[in-house]
This record gives C-alpha cells, sequence and structure tokens, in this order.
C-alpha cells in the first residue's frame, strides 16, 4: 500500500463554477490521474448555484421533489459515483474530491478504501473539537449527528472519492426540495432533519474558510502538497463534457 507522503499531491481549488461542471471536472480529473498524466489531486469545491445532485443509480423521482427545487432554484444534476443526494447552498457546504491511483487503495475492501481515504478530514475535524468518526458506509458523523457522506467511482487506474460536508444547513429548505421521507428520519429516531444533520459551523463557531485552511494544514502533515491552477485546456474538455452529459436531460433522467 502506498503511503500519503510518498505521492506528489496537487491542490486545485477554484473561483465558484456551476453544478454540471463540477460533475464534468471530477470525471476529466480523474481520468488523467487514470492515464499518469496528472497527480494524486484534491479539489475543494466552490459553488455558484444552489443544487441538488443525485447519485449515478439513484432515482431521480424517488430523490427529488420537483415542485420544491423549481420554487427554489435548485439546479439537479447527477454525477458519476454512487452514494446518496447532497444538498447545496453556496457558502453552506464543504465538498472536495480527491482522485488517485487504484494502486493507492489496492488490497482494500470497498470500506477500508473510504475509512482510509476520510481518515485525514477526520483528523482535521477532531483537531477543531469536533468528535467526529467514520460511520460506514460512506459518512463522517458525530455525537451532535451526521456531518457528511462520501462517494466512490472507479475509471480505468484511478479512484474518485468526494465528500460533501454541511458547514451550514437550511433544514426546511431541504426537506422541501429532497424526498427524505419520514420513514428515514424516525429511522435515526428523530422527526427533524435539523437533528440528523449536525453543521460544521454549530460544533465550531468557525468560518467555512477557516475550517477549510485547517483541513488543507492536516493534509500538509500528511503528504506535500502543491496548489496548481488548471489549466485551459482541461477546463475547455470539462466544459465540453459539462454539455454532452451533465446538463442533458438524457443523464439526468437515466434512472427515472
Amino acid at each position: 500500500m502506498t503511503r500519503w507522503s510518498e505521492l506528489p499531491w496537487q491542490l486545485i481549488h477554484m473561483e465558484p463554477q456551476p453544478a454540471a461542471l463540477h460533475m464534468a471536472l471530477d470525471e476529466v480529473i480523474t481520468q488523467d490521474v487514470s492515464d499518469g498524466v496528472r497527480a494524486p489531486t484534491l479539489r475543494i469545491w466552490e459553488w455558484q448555484q444552489a443544487a441538488v445532485v443525485i447519485g449515478r443509480f439513484q432515482s431521480l423521482r424517488n430523490e427529488i421533489e420537483p415542485e420544491g427545487a423549481a420554487r427554489h432554484g435548485i439546479k439537479v444534476v447527477r454525477r458519476i459515483s454512487g452514494g446518496g443526494a447532497m444538498f447545496i447552498e453556496p457558502g453552506n457546504t464543504i465538498t472536495y474530491s480527491l482522485s488517485v491511483p487504484r494502486q493507492f487503495v489496492a488490497g482494500m475492501t470497498f470500506q477500508e478504501s473510504y475509512e482510509f481515504l476520510d481518515a485525514w478530514v477526520i483528523d482535521a475535524l477532531r483537531s477543531l473539537g469536533i468528535d467526529a468518526w467514520y460511520q460506514p458506509l460512506n459518512d463522517i458523523t458525530s455525537a451532535g449527528g451526521k456531518i457528511g457522506g462520501a462517494a466512490q467511482a472507479r475509471r480505468g487506474n484511478a479512484v474518485l472519492h468526494h465528500v460533501t460536508m454541511a458547514y451550514d444547513i437550511d433544514a426546511d429548505k431541504m426537506l422541501e426540495v429532497l424526498r427524505i421521507g419520514k420513514e428515514k428520519l424516525s429511522d435515526k429516531g428523530t422527526t427533524s432533519a435539523k437533528k440528523r444533520v449536525d453543521p460544521i459551523r454549530s460544533q465550531t463557531g468557525m468560518s467555512r474558510e477557516a475550517v477549510i485552511e485547517a483541513m488543507l494544514t492536516e493534509f500538509k502533515q500528511k503528504a506535500p502538497l502543491e496548489k496548481v491552477e488548471l489549466d485551459a485546456a482541461t477546463l475547455a474538455r470539462a466544459r465540453q463534457l459539462a454539455q454532452d452529459r451533465f446538463l442533458t436531460a438524457e443523464w439526468t433522467n437515466i434512472v427515472p
């Protein structure tokens, strides 16, 4: 198994982008890592618009309340990885992707790879005073409730692992947009999504920017990390892919 410190990591942290472009960037960057033309990459997402991102295998009608999404101007997009729906509002989430060579998680089960790739951010949250831990298969949680969820996709010789964490959240709006379901809430022993999702802001009192900086500090303690600008050619490829796939009804409705 390759150690974190043995890879030459790059950081991409761009200005806010539309939701469909984020989906495309994940695929393009991960493909480049697979092809060996890009170093292992940590990408911090900034959001240009409110959105719901559904997993590759989720049913659109089962996950989304279309009237609520339209009323609140929520863009619905589908990603290439599995996992559950992500409710996004600019400034209220912390989302990041890791695009790594398959050898980095060689010999691990899916559960082990989730835990391994989440470990650094859990350490960062603990450094901020949050009692956080990994909850199989793909959650990051705390004594106060769920903080975030992860999803993965395999592409050739690379693995895409991304995480969305709730920095702050409008739980009432989320319930109007997502069909979370009363049964799911009751399974957790609560009737309120506010009790089920516990944002980082309420546990730290820190700004979103300060939390991200603490995350990067923790990452740099594990591995070398060089911030780079995304080149124009890669951005152009991602924009074309967003138009050709992630903005199309065919892709969004691939699982009706």
